[in-house]
């Protein structure tokens, strides 16, 4: 499939229309037009032609989308026909919820360790994934082909231990540290802020309060 320069906005939408059409198979629906898609989505048809336009397009005029052929086209723009080998570096309450999240498996995120600092929780098993002490890490990750590391450490070491990562060779970082982390370009690190969508939340609410206070 050719595909062009494709903006941040469609790329973070892709997984939507994934879950979406995931969903449809599982109730059973064969094909779907792209105004039944936009009900379901809360987007207006026009974006959902457009977005899947930069990809060559999936449907046909009077016969719209091929669920199963689309939900396994957009799988593969994402990545997900490969499995991709991942640990967890920080087994606190964060990093303990995110290994038990088994649905991970089912988008062929494959969870292979989980690392902390804390000598108390060597050995300790989530989901039969051992705890394992950081000195551990950098060997593990390179005899066990290690694609993703997961961040749930405090802000306050996960510069370093980024640096760690890097070293060992991981090529992506799914970071919750309260941090901003300056990796290689080769690298990829995609920052999940969870105070920030809280304080999106706020100020929406915000918004609606002041909108509606007269009426």
């Amino acid at each position: 499939m050719e595909t062009r320069k494709i903006s941040q906005a469609v790329i973070r939408r892709l997984p939507r229309y994934y879950r979406y059409l995931g969903e449809l198979l599982e109730d059973g629906v064969e094909r779907i037009s792209s105004n039944d898609l936009s009900k379901r989505m809360k987007l207006t048809a026009s974006q959902i032609r457009q977005d899947l336009n930069n990809f060559g397009g999936f449907g046909q005029q009077g016969y719209g989308y091929n669920v199963q052929y689309l939900y396994a086209e957009i799988g593969k723009i994402l990545g997900l026909e490969n499995k991709h080998n991942f640990i967890i570096v920080g087994a606190g309450n964060l990093g303990q919820a995110l290994a038990n999240y088994s649905h991970f498996e089912n988008q062929g995120f494959i969870l292979k360790g989980i690392f902390d600092v804390n000598p108390t929780l060597r050995g300790m098993s989530i989901r039969d994934v051992p705890v394992r002490m950081m000195s551990e890490m950098k060997d593990f990750i390179k005899e066990n082909n290690i694609e993703i590391a997961v961040l749930t450490i405090p802000k306050e070491c996960a510069i370093d231990v980024a640096k760690d990562l890097v070293d060992a060779g991981i090529q992506a970082i799914w970071n919750f540290a309260h941090v901003d982390l300056n990796v290689p370009d080769n690298v990829i690190v995609e920052s999940v802020h969870l105070s920030e969508s809280l304080m999106r939340l706020s100020y929406n609410i915000s918004r609606y309060n002041e909108d509606h206070a007269d009426k």
